[in-house]
């Protein structure tokens, strides 16, 4: 009797917290109408901040992760969310909850296109929300790149990889798996040649976060 109490105790807990993921999702879902780059900012305030489901340091990793997977960024960090909180079905609430506005507001948009279309204030807002999600994207960038740019390394790869994708046309698909063997060989040289490495920025503290390593 009391391991069925249990079970059904966990039962709940773990239904309310696929709703959470589900509400909180849903809530950040619109912001990808500027990219999944510009829910970055969102989802930070939300896990890290104000849910405590993630450190701040984390965050790089899952940008990361979720840029280089395939399908979107937004999605793929709402599905590794999720499955780090509630396993599979974690993941699915999330992924349900982040796309369920998108397709609403596009729904919504589409049967109001020919009547508002050329309307002013229409036009006045949806060049309102550019600026704004300019912004977040930004922002997203900046954070990712204060944990990711750390040592000389780091910062050449930045640079040829900001080049190449303005001024050389190449597509980012091109530049995800050379980055990765890149990283993956510099790491094996300095480390034959005997030099301390590390893969993220050292703390204030002196230290390092749950995910940064020596290797």
């Amino acid at each position: 009797m009391e391991r069925m109490r249990e079970r059904i105790k966990n039962s709940k807990e773990t239904f309310a917290l696929l709703i959470q993921l589900f509400w909180i999702f849903f809530r950040i879902g619109p912001s990808t109408f500027g990219g999944g780059y510009a829910m970055l900012p969102i989802i930070e305030r939300e896990v890290v901040h104000k849910k405590k489901w993630m450190q701040e340091d984390e965050i790089a990793e899952l940008i990361s992760l979720a840029g280089s997977a395939p399908g979107g960024v937004g999605v793929n960090a709402a599905a590794i969310i999720g499955h780090r909180q509630a396993g599979i079905a974690g993941a699915v609430s999330a992924v349900i909850g982040v796309t369920c506005p998108t397709f609403l507001i596009v729904i919504l948009i589409s049967m109001s296109a020919m009547i508002f279309r050329n309307h002013p204030k229409v036009e006045a807002a949806l060049k309102g929300m550019n600026g704004a999600i300019i912004a977040l994207i930004v922002a997203a960038a900046y954070r990712m790149a204060r944990h990711s740019i750390f040592d000389t390394t780091t910062t050449l790869a930045v640079l040829a990889t900001v080049s190449l994708l303005l001024f050389g046309g190449v597509h980012p698909f091109y530049l995800i798996v050379p980055g990765l063997i890149f990283g993956v060989l510099v790491i094996r040289i300095k480390k034959r040649l005997g030099f301390q490495v590390r893969t993220m920025k050292e703390t204030a503290t002196g230290s390092y976060p749950e995910l940064e390593y020596y290797i």
